[in-house]
């Protein structure tokens, strides 16, 4: 699959807006057919949309508002660089806010919002895709965060995970998948004892980890 494959798929459902034409190059972004650094030139782009230059450039916004890209002067726009300290910051925040939602959720999760996070789980241990195991990692980090009745919180934190999915494929190592998938159901069982100390010290555990591995792959 590449970027023409993906645009001709937004073509399909005629509706080339500039919500669609980010969610494409996201995709695009994370799956790494667009990589690190490479400079997206908004009239190639949107000659492959059939669209003029202004969807292109609010998509670009866009995912520059979410970390995805960057405009630089003289330069345009290109797919965004994470740095090691980088990556430890968004980690950093990632654990303030994460800590922050399960403690406001865990008073509010029912037994079915702890049964879909349990369901998410075990789609997890067929995934063999990156870029899936990524996404679906997020939906159930989210199924445990919704409760916490913060969308905007949320919103943040769902734009925190998107910016490290494109890092996936170097973190799919058997020990980490077994550690993390591990940790996640930890993470759950507090969540279904309404331990919200074990919950925060497990999340903590997860994300940490997490921030170390990847930092020493960049």
């Amino acid at each position: 699959m590449n970027l023409n494959d993906l645009a001709a798929n937004v073509l399909q459902q005629q509706r080339s807006t500039p919500d669609l034409i980010a969610n494409t190059l996201r995709e695009a972004i994370l799956r790494g057919i667009l990589q690190e650094g490479q400079s997206l030139r908004q009239d190639e782009i949107a000659t492959q949309f059939g669209v003029s230059r202004i969807p292109v450039r609010e998509a670009l916004r866009q995912l520059e508002a979410e970390g995805l890209v960057t405009f630089h002067l003289n330069r345009g726009a290109m797919v965004s660089v994470l740095s090691p300290n980088e990556v430890q910051e968004i980690c950093e925040i990632r654990s303030a806010l994460e800590v922050t939602a399960i403690q406001l959720a865990i008073p509010n999760l029912s037994e079915s919002d702890l049964e879909k996070a349990g369901m998410i789980l075990d789609e997890i241990n067929r995934i063999t895709d990156t870029t899936d195991w990524a996404k679906q990692n997020w939906e159930f980090h989210a199924a445990l965060y919704t409760q916490a009745n913060r969308p905007r919180l949320l919103k943040i934190i769902q734009n925190l995970h998107t910016n490290l999915f494109r890092y996936a494929h170097r973190q799919m190592g058997q020990d980490y998948l077994e550690r993390t998938q591990k940790e996640h159901y930890q993470l759950l069982d507090a969540c279904r004892q309404k331990d919200t100390k074990a919950a925060v010290r497990i999340l903590k555990r997860h994300i940490d980890t997490a921030a170390n591995q990847l930092q020493s792959s960049i």
